[in-house]
This record gives structure tokens, C-alpha cells and sequence, in this order.
């Protein structure tokens, strides 16, 4: 998908100093309802689905690759999506300065990159400090979800869940038969599913 880096991408796509802090949401989306946070949207496939199939519930993807959040802010703008905006910056500091605590329905993240060297695992999404900032976001109830294809990945951050006393493990999602080329969670979750990789999935709520 070709994208002019100059084209006006404005109210889908936004970056995090173009708003206040924190944000009123009513200066974000057009309705109040519930706002659910997809991390690290990518070409915001997830956010496409999602937004259409539930209009009753606004979706926030926020995302640290600038060209990766146009895009997916582009398949909103294409057909004027209402509840659904991207913001391009980092989560963590979104989460620290701009979303006020206790607003937030549901955080999902999907597939996050794992950095595979043990190295590079500091520079991972997820850890314990994300895991409380998103405890802070979330209003009491709401939900937590993650999946990763990535066992390592998963068995750590499933057990540093677990053992946090304010989230409660609920069943995990269903794994569903796509009925379309855009029935799945995200793209990076199509092509893992059609190479035969398993994927595991975990949902949680904020007691």
C-alpha cells in the first residue's frame, strides 16, 4: 500500500503531542462509549475488524512505527470510520502521560515483537512495569488480552499475569474458522495460522 508521508491523515492518525495530557476523550472520538487499546495495531487490521463489528465501542491503536500506524489509520479514513483512531508514539508513554487512569475497557496486544536475543529482551513490550501501567489504565473489570505465537514469550508473560493479585484469568478465546480473507485477529496472525504454528491466547480482568 502506497502512502504520501505528506497526506493528512487527520482524526485517524495522530501522534501523542498533538494532544493533551492527559487526553479528554470526548477530544478523540465523536461518541462516548467504551474504548478499548490495541498495542502496537501495525496496518491496524484488528482495529478494521473490530470497529465495524461493534460500533457501540470506540478502538484506540497505538503504535510506535510512524509508516506502520498510517497505514492502518489510512484503511480507517478510507471508509470514515468513526470510533476507531490511531496514535504514533510509544505505548508506554501513552500510557504514562496521555490515558487518564481507570478509562479503559479492554488492552489488547497482539503478537508483539519478541526480540529474540536474550539481549534484546529490555527492548520487549511487555513486562512488569507494562503490565501495571496497564492495571492503571484499565477501569475495574476491564479486560487484558494476549496472544503470541512464541512459547517463550508466552510462558513468561502468562506466569508474570498470573501472579499479579489484581488480574483474574478468564477462558481463553476460542481459536475460530475465518469465514474471509480479513476474519482474523491481525495479519501477522493469518500468515501463522496458514504456516501451522500454534498460537496461544490468554484473557484477563481487572478485579
Amino acid at each position: 500500500m502506497m502512502l504520501e508521508p505528506t497526506l493528512d491523515l487527520k482524526p485517524w492518525f495522530t501522534v501523542l503531542k498533538d494532544h493533551s495530557s492527559p487526553v479528554k476523550w470526548e477530544d478523540v472520538f465523536p461518541q462516548d462509549q467504551p474504548i478499548e487499546i490495541d498495542v502496537g495495531c501495525g496496518r491496524g487490521l484488528f482495529m478494521w475488524n473490530s470497529s465495524q463489528k461493534q460500533p457501540h465501542k470506540n478502538f484506540l491503536g497505538i503504535e510506535i512505527d510512524m509508516k506502520e500506524g498510517r497505514r492502518g489509520a489510512l484503511r480507517l479514513k478510507k471508509i470514515e470510520q468513526p470510533n476507531a483512531r490511531v496514535w504514533g508514539g510509544d505505548v508506554k508513554l501513552a500510557f504514562e502521560k496521555y490515558v487518564p487512569a481507570g478509562t479503559i475497557s479492554a488492552v489488547h496486544l497482539y503478537f508483539p515483537d519478541p526480540w529474540w536475543k536474550s539481549r534484546h529482551h529490555k527492548r520487549r513490550v511487555f513486562n512488569e512495569q507494562f503490565l501495571a501501567q496497564v492495571e492503571q489504565v484499565l477501569m475495574p473489570s476491564g479486560e487484558f488480552h494476549l496472544w503470541t505465537d512464541v512459547t517463550e514469550y508466552w510462558r513468561n508473560a502468562a506466569t508474570t499475569v498470573r501472579g499479579h493479585a489484581r488480574f483474574e484469568e478468564l477462558p481463553a478465546p476460542a481459536e475460530n474458522k475465518p469465514e474471509h480473507e480479513m476474519d482474523y485477529q491481525t495479519s501477522y496472525e493469518k500468515k501463522k495460522r496458514r504456516d501451522g504454528w500454534p498460537i496461544y491466547r490468554g484473557r484477563w480482568k481487572k478485579k
